[in-house]
């Protein structure tokens, strides 16, 4: 009899550990603009992508970013058996579309900017399970059809608070494989809701700061890890006051030495480019993982990453009926063989 996958409360130990065998990123101007602007595959000259609106230039933008990531690794279309992918969108608009166009069997799947992450768990889980040899798992988000979903549109010139983050205009695709050689997810921690109260679409950093902690933590225990097993620990989206939170949090209880610890919305832009607290949306840490950490993985840089995405589960209904934030983070442990 196999011994069983789960280990303690929230997480999952892969018996046979899918590869990342090919990936791709395609980035916004200002994300190009930005300190990893080079590590990025393709940096956009032009918001819309020669669309009309917003949401069908963030169709594209998924679109793309998949059939590159299956180029790089000599596939075609057809060579995907499942495409698992999300966004911040009502209905998952962009990822459905982009699944029209693409015409592969589709997964859609919703964790706000835990997206990533959760499209990554799920994939490993198909591989692990026998069920297929090969899918691809990817999100996306963009500044401008989020902001008109979420906030105000851009064209009414609202002025942003402090501790706002910039939706990232950007896609991240990763193609997963059994078998073969690359990355492998070794292992995966599924978050739970966490909401403390927190109740300020503006300041999603520290609603998501507790959820980011009680992931790490979870995994480190269920898997009984020392605070520094991993090179580095990468939350989603956290931006400058959440990534301040989750490091007090990270103190009390004794997880992640400061050098082994960055979030990519701190890490996405510069702090001359005017973003207040920092990057956020599905993107922003897709486009990190499949851009700067996945080639510092294959370069020998990094040999063990925690990328744990981070998302805010509110919608404007919700916020305008004053409701607090529940939030998810989940963790995948990504190691070189």
């Amino acid at each position: 009899m196999a011994a069983p996958k789960k280990r303690g409360m929230q997480t999952i130990v892969f018996d046979n550990p899918p590869c990342l065998t090919s990936w791709a990123s395609i980035v916004g101007p200002k994300e190009g603009e930005g300190p990893w602007g080079n590590s990025f595959d393709v940096r956009l000259n032009d918001n819309l992508l020669g669309e009309k609106t917003w949401e069908k230039a963030e169709s594209k933008l998924l679109q793309d970013t998949v059939s590159l990531a299956l180029s790089k690794r000599g596939f075609e279309i057809d060579d995907v058996e499942v495409f698992l992918a999300g966004d911040l969108l009502n209905q998952l608009a962009s990822a459905n579309f982009a699944a029209r166009t693409l015409n592969i069997p589709f997964l859609g799947l919703y964790g706000a900017c835990s997206t990533m992450a959760e499209s990554l768990i799920v994939g490993a889980m198909i591989l692990d399970g026998g069920f297929c040899e090969r899918v691809i798992a990817a999100t996306s988000s963009h500044h401008y059809s989020a902001e008109r979903q979420y906030r105000f549109p851009v064209e009414q010139g609202v002025q942003r608070s402090l501790t706002a983050q910039w939706t990232v205009t950007g896609s991240g695709a990763v193609v997963l494989e059994k078998g073969v050689l690359g990355p492998k997810i070794k292992s995966a921690t599924i978050g739970k809701i966490v909401d403390r109260g927190q109740d300020d679409a503006n300041n999603m950093g520290a609603a998501m700061a507790p959820v980011a902690s009680d992931t790490i933590k979870m995994h480190h225990l269920d898997l009984n890890l020392q605070p520094d097993y991993y090179d580095l620990v990468i939350t989603g989206d956290l931006g400058s006051v959440g990534a301040a939170l989750v490091r007090q949090l990270f103190n009390r209880d004794g997880l992640v030495p400061k050098p082994n610890y960055s979030d990519c919305g701190i890490l996405i832009f510069d702090e001359k480019q005017d973003v207040h607290a920092g990057g956020s949306g599905c993107g922003c840490s897709a486009v990190m993982l499949c851009g700067p950490l996945l080639a510092k993985m294959q370069r020998g840089e990094l040999n063990k990453l925690l990328f744990v995405a981070t998302g805010a589960l509110m919608s404007p209904t919700t916020t305008f009926q004053g409701e607090t934030i529940p939030c998810i983070a989940h963790a995948v442990a990504i190691e070189n063989q």
